[in-house]
């Protein structure tokens, strides 16, 4: 199926189309049309020409519509997890599980937007504003530029698009390659509801031309991109006098301190390293376990690890489907490699058939090593003996990357320290840095990012503050 474009409310075939060829067939599940730089400014002329009739819309259309989206959304959850799955080969299971995560994030967006308001502010704390009332109130910044990444095609779209529009905002969106049809039925969903406001969404596919363009761009007041630290280093330097909110790269983390329950410790570690191939921003990476338990957990962790379903993405007991390409798959294949040339040890995984990496499992490695030091995004863990709490929290903070970390453990004292200590923007106590609410505040320290997602802190990017002062 061809995904179109969107200007505005107006469907558009485009030409020049590319495929979209599925990482586990090899067979073309979309198609779509490479835009240019016109149809980019194109667009956002549309969307600015939108933004004030999206800032003169009540609030109620915009919840309506919302809701709306959320029911239909649900209605054809079948559909749109299959095409998650042809496109990026996520398996089936964890595909409807992102469709019904969407649907949740965008009525969680709708709430969110009902409950915030203004503050009043005390003028008289001066004397010379005793007989003033003063106030302020958050508005919509205009058009949002929303550029998102493969591994949750549909979720991370909705993270952006969803407050973005209940905001009051229009939004040109330039999803990614990867996924256009995953993209374009959502987008279609938006547009086609009775409740939609007109041209408020615009959809364009490309890469570097389009991005660019976006980027640069006078139009947009916010740049919301999801993806690497090397496009979100760009972006700082092109985008220019506007709000730029990037969720970038992490290098998760945990620590299992002696006192923890291995068993649960191992069961959810096996399930943070390769949940969606670990191609997941928070996807558990680096595993620090105190000596006195390390031989226990490895083979806990192990063991968990081999009963992982690997293979066709469309069975439901899969777990672990393809990479996104064959170039992810031998990029991460020499890392193992070059980790086991320099002393470490692969005690699990570490071939691949196809475009799927069998989960993988180090020891031994330092902490000079690529597959450590650096984001995997693929199905591999590092486990690293440490004798203490103070060693692990200086090897876990020891990193460019400052998304979200963990610890496992039955110290309660232990557990508050972690909270202050541990040097990014998310903290999980016996759970994997993996776990994730889609209504909490999401973002990184460091070179994980900057701003934060979750509707709620998404609608706080998306708006600004206008002070009144009444005389």
């Amino acid at each position: 199926m061809v995904a179109n474009i969107f200007f505005g409310s107006n469907e558009v075939e485009g030409n020049n189309l590319e495929n979209r060829v599925s990482p586990y067939s090899n067979k073309i599940v979309s198609k779509y049309p490479k835009c240019t730089k016109e149809d980019t400014i194109k667009a956002l002329n549309i969307a600015q020409n939108a933004s004030v009739t999206c800032r003169n819309s009540t609030l109620s259309q915009r919840i309506a519509w919302l809701e709306d989206v959320a029911l239909r959304l649900s209605e054809n959850l079948e559909d749109i997890a299959k095409t998650i799955t042809d496109e990026v080969g996520k398996p089936i299971y964890f595909s409807k599980i992102e469709v019904a995560r969407a649907v949740e994030t965008i009525k969680i967006s709708a709430y969110k937007m009902a409950s915030i308001g203004g503050k009043t502010i005390p003028t008289d704390i001066a004397p010379s504003g005793k007989k003033t009332h003063a106030f302020y109130k958050r508005v919509p910044v205009g058009v949002v530029a929303c550029i998102t990444p493969f591994n949750f095609p549909l979720n991370l779209i909705i993270h952006k698009i969803a407050p973005a529009l209940v905001s009051g905002n229009a939004v040109v969106l330039k999803p990614t390659p990867e996924a256009p049809l995953t993209a374009y039925k959502i987008c279609k969903l938006f547009i086609e509801s009775p409740y939609a406001i007109k041209d408020a969404l615009s959809l364009v596919y490309g890469d570097v031309e389009v991005g660019s363009t976006l980027v640069s761009s006078d139009i947009p007041r916010v740049i919301s991109f999801t993806g690497s630290v090397p496009v979100g280093k760009i972006i700082t330097k092109s985008a220019g006098i506007k709000k730029v909110s990037l969720e970038l790269g992490g290098n998760a983390a945990t620590f299992i301190e002696k006192s923890a329950d291995l068993d649960l410790a191992a069961a959810r570690c096996t399930y943070g390293a390769f949940y969606n191939s670990g191609q997941v921003c928070i996807s558990l990476q680096r595993i620090y376990v105190q000596d006195e338990v390390y031989e226990e957990f490895a083979n806990k962790l192990a063991t968990q690890t081999a009963s992982l379903k690997v293979g066709s993405p469309y069975e439901n007991e899969t777990f672990v489907g393809p990479l996104i390409n064959e170039e992810a798959v031998n990029r991460a294949k020499n890392w193992i490699d070059s980790a086991i040339k320099e002393g470490a040890k692969a005690i699990c995984g570490g071939d691949s058939q196809g475009n799927c990496l069998y989960p993988t499992i180090m020891t031994e490695v330092t902490d000079d090593m690529n597959i450590v030091c650096e984001e995997a995004f693929a199905p591999i863990v590092s486990l690293i003996r440490v004798k203490t709490y103070e060693e692990a929290l200086e090897k876990i903070n020891n990193s460019p990357y400052g998304l979200q970390y963990s610890i496992f453990t039955n110290d309660l004292k232990l557990s508050t320290r972690f909270i202050d200590d541990a040097l990014c923007g998310g903290v999980v106590i016996n759970d994997i840095p993996t776990l994730r609410f889609d209504v909490q505040p999401y973002g990184g320290m460091k070179e994980s990012g900057i701003g934060k997602e979750g509707p709620e802190f998404a609608i706080e990017e998306f708006t600004e503050i206008k002070s009144i002062v009444i005389c």
